[in-house]
């Protein structure tokens, strides 16, 4: 008789991805599109782009007093966006 190795596809899949180096993509991936959820529907109609340079979210707005606000709740928004993807995905927000 042989012995087999059941694992969870989840681990599998994991794994497979780890290996390949497609989960930090991935991960990225998943934060930016939670952005609009995260900011709220108000935010998002005035954000232009958002993208990960070196751990840290740029975000452009087209409103300069939307860029003043969500400074100061820079630290809130971090925990909130790697909180819904369930990963240190990065580690500051830049708006510009």
């Amino acid at each position: 008789m042989f012995k087999r190795d059941v694992q969870p596809l989840k681990t599998l899949i994991l794994r497979t991805l780890r290996e390949q180096g497609l989960e930090t993509p991935l991960l990225q991936k998943r934060l930016i599109d939670s952005w609009p959820v995260v900011a709220g529907p108000a935010i998002a109609r005035y954000t232009h782009e958002v993208f990960i340079q070196n751990q840290t979210l740029v975000v452009r707005l087209t409103m300069p007093a939307l860029r003043t606000e969500l400074s100061m709740r820079r630290s809130e928004l971090v925990r909130r966006l790697n909180n819904a993807v369930g990963e240190q995905v990065i580690a500051d927000i830049r708006f510009c």
